[in-house]
């Protein structure tokens, strides 16, 4: 049975609110699951949501919980200057950056509902935005022991990463996920070492194809993307 995934658009929204209304639904998911086991009921039955943001969010850098402080290559008070947020977070990997026109896709799912495999689920979301860039003539790829996706990732000289990832997982709810670049100032980027990496670049659809591309196109088609790849419907939430 194909799962139901509800659909969010937030819209333009500062880093912590949403951060803050990722715990809020992984909270409640995972108190559903604590529940369902404590009747020792079938956790695959049991009455969590499926959610999927998207937002763009004004300037910010977010750095894991494995990542280095010195990756951040500006100080506070610089930052403040340059009026980019900064938050150490729960996700996985080093440091990225959020900024305006950037997708940035939260999805809130129970993976005991669909495969309980990290691995594969990463993946997963690589291949939604592998298929959607291949629509606009680009070949993205997976590149060995990084997530993301990137093109050319095999060429030292030419490789660099469009689509950042990093997730939590706890109970097998998902959290954090995937900043796709489209028409983001990519200068930013300089200030960081961007997810930990010495020397590759980063790039965007806007730099690649020579052109503005439209924002809510792109969204149209990560979500497109989407139900296929994770075999879902995406239900708007009301």
């Amino acid at each position: 049975m194909r799962q139901k995934v509800l659909f969010e658009d937030l819209g333009i929204r500062s880093y912590q609110p949403t951060w803050d209304y990722q715990e809020e639904l992984m909270l409640k998911n995972t108190q559903i699951k604590w529940a369902a086991r404590q009747k020792e009921e079938d956790v695959k039955t049991s009455l969590t949501e499926h959610r999927l943001l998207m937002v763009e969010h004004p300037p910010v850098f977010t750095l894991g919980k494995s990542g280095k402080r010195e990756h951040v290559l500006v100080s506070e008070e610089q930052l403040q200057k340059l009026g980019i947020e900064f938050f150490h977070i729960n996700r996985g990997g080093d440091v990225t950056y959020h900024g305006l026109q950037q997708i940035v896709g939260y999805p809130i799912l129970d993976l005991d509902k669909f495969k309980t495999d990290l691995g594969w689920y990463l993946r997963s979301l690589e291949q939604v935005i592998i298929d959607v860039i291949a629509e606009y003539g680009l070949k993205g790829e997976r590149s060995a022991g990084e997530t993301g996706v990137w093109l050319s990732p095999e060429d030292p000289f030419m490789a660099r990463k469009i689509c950042a990832m990093g997730i939590k997982c706890s109970r097998w709810i998902t959290m954090h996920g995937f900043a796709l670049n489209v028409n983001t100032d990519l200068s930013h980027f300089e200030f960081i070492v961007p997810c930990g990496i010495q020397g590759k670049t980063v790039t965007s659809l806007e730099k690649e194809l020579g052109h503005k591309v439209d924002y809510e196109e792109v969204k149209r088609k990560i979500k497109k993307h989407f139900e296929f790849v994770f075999d879902c419907e995406l239900v708007y939430a009301h």
